[in-house]
């Protein structure tokens, strides 16, 4: 197959999928993946699509929502490093919301050793990935089904949400800034992760770093009303997703930095499956935040220490710090 051959399937591959990965396009046009990235490259230079980590996707931030198949093979191994730090902020006997998501159900399946956790879940695939938690209670929300996530959506989903509190909420999206927040390509899923956010005292987001200084059309969480953000480390020619972290670290969000060759990681998890001690940046806040009693953030250090805990708010953290 010619060079123009090659692109334009790999042009229609992505404008039919939303998003591809490097090695399906490779599977498909049947050559390696280095002259996949070749190819896409050269494509992204024409303006006709985006590069993303480990693939492929439409050009610009607003665009169609991808399907479950298509996001399940996307940075695979970053979501898998930010389920295993994320689920260091669930406590036992903690009732939280998740929301759907590929890397909600990575943490999913990582909370079905906390023992009395509660888990309200819009999200077939997390309830799915907590069916066999003894140990754990699954509330699902009515609703409508949408194939395409694996999500109940709509007014069902939201009226079952009305009068429910709990500490945390776990939410993916399609794309996160510092100027909207976290946001989606599909109005009904903005409209329930909306939901699940007013039933929650904090909001944790879980994005790699794919998704950050992406813009997509409906706004579920503005960045005032984040409380944390967990992600991976950006690679070091990724500019815009460094921007952005500092960004959303200047107007008081937490940032939780996992690493992808950390321990913790799930090839490098405990013999008895439960994660290992995970390498983390957390940013202090600024200033208070919903919950936070004010002025306990004045305490916090803003300089880097390893190893050392600061002496304000729950499990706060600065940069570079070790969980023990």
């Amino acid at each position: 197959m010619f060079a123009a051959e090659r692109r334009q399937l790999i042009l229609e591959m992505v404008r039919a999928n939303g998003a591809v990965s490097l090695r399906e396009l490779a599977r498909v046009v049947q050559t390696s993946e280095v002259t996949v990235r070749r190819d896409v490259r050269a494509l992204e230079a024409e303006g006709l699509l985006d590069r993303r980590h480990g693939g492929a996707v439409l050009p610009g931030g607003f665009t169609r929502e991808s399907g479950f198949p298509q996001k399940s093979h996307l940075a695979t191994a970053e979501k898998t490093a930010i389920a295993d730090l994320a689920a260091n902020f669930v406590e036992e006997g903690e009732a939280i919301v998740v929301g759907a998501g590929t890397t909600t159900q990575e943490l999913a399946r990582r909370l079905a050793r906390v023992p009395g956790l509660t888990v309200v879940t819009n999200s077939l695939l997390v309830a799915q990935a907590l069916a066999h938690a003894n140990r754990v209670e699954v509330v699902m929300t009515g609703g409508t089904l949408r194939g395409s996530n694996y999500a109940l959506v709509g007014s069902g989903a939201e009226q079952s949400l009305q009068g429910l509190r709990v500490s945390r909420a776990f939410l993916s999206g399609s794309g996160l800034t510092a100027e909207r927040g976290l946001s989606t390509s599909n109005m009904l899923s903005a409209s329930v992760d909306r939901a699940l956010v007013q039933a929650a005292a904090e909001v944790v987001v879980l994005a790699d770093h794919t998704k950050l200084g992406t813009d997509t059309m409906f706004q579920t969480v503005p960045t005032d009303v984040i409380t944390r953000l967990v992600t991976d480390e950006p690679p070091a020619h990724e500019d815009r997703a460094a921007t952005e972290l500092q960004a959303l670290a200047d107007q008081g969000v937490q940032i939780a930095v996992a690493g992808t060759g950390a321990p913790g990681n799930a090839q490098n998890a405990g013999g008895d499956g439960t994660p290992a001690r995970q390498q983390r940046r957390d940013v202090p806040l600024p200033g208070p935040r919903r919950g936070q009693v004010p002025g306990a953030q004045s305490a916090l250090r803003t300089a880097a220490v390893l190893g050392e805990q600061s002496p304000g708010g729950e499990r706060a953290r600065v940069a570079d710090l070790r969980r023990r």
